[in-house]
């Protein structure tokens, strides 16, 4: 049996254009409104997840998606760097951020290393292998990023160096332990719209 995971980078919202850590804030409403022109242009899943974030939550919903809302899916833990931007902790804590940026096992903010987040949606990845069909998976960028890591069995410091954009979607098939990635691609308003 193959299973087919289409993950679903969540539409943009203020936090994540600000690179804010952490933020739970809800879609912009032009991304809320791609994201609806989009309803149905995914292939319909036998599954919906999401990540228990607003922003994923609102997303899975605008597209149409009943998705279960899925803790073991959630964005980076980041600990005390929550709320505040990228620029604002690089300029209080330069070193912590190199660190935290070159060792996937630094976790300078008492929150989750990077090596923690790809033994969770390891571990949760392995558990979807077990299912057939089709599951969309409504996740915030760090999570597709630890899936696509996790599956093709990638060094833990290639995480940086993906790229997932909103709205994006990135798919994960396999069977018997075995993954195939199918690259990113955007979101299309679904035929009629």
């Amino acid at each position: 049996m193959t299973v087919r995971v289409m993950f679903v980078a969540p539409a943009i919202g203020d936090g994540l254009r600000a690179a804010r850590f952490g933020d739970d804030g809800p879609p912009e409403e032009a991304a809320s409104a791609a994201a609806r022109a989009a309803a149905g242009a995914l292939p319909t899943p036998a599954r919906s997840l999401a990540s228990p974030s607003v922003r994923c939550r609102r997303t899975a919903e605008a597209l149409g998606l009943p998705a279960e809302p899925d803790r073991r899916l959630a964005e980076l833990d980041v600990g005390s760097w929550r709320g505040r931007t990228l620029d604002e902790v690089a300029a209080a804590e330069p070193a912590a951020v190199a660190a935290w940026l070159a060792d996937p096992a630094a976790a300078p903010h008492g929150g989750e290393s990077v090596l923690d987040l790809l033994a969770r949606v390891g571990a949760r990845l392995d558990e979807l292998a077990g299912e057939a069909g089709r599951l969309a998976v409504v996740a915030e960028p760090a999570v597709v990023r630890a899936a696509v890591v996790h599956a093709l069995g990638l060094p833990p410091a290639v995480f940086w160096r993906l790229d997932v954009r909103p709205l994006s979607v990135t798919e994960l098939s396999g069977r018997a332990g075995r993954w195939n990635l199918r690259c990113g691609w955007d979101l299309a308003p679904a035929a009629g719209s």
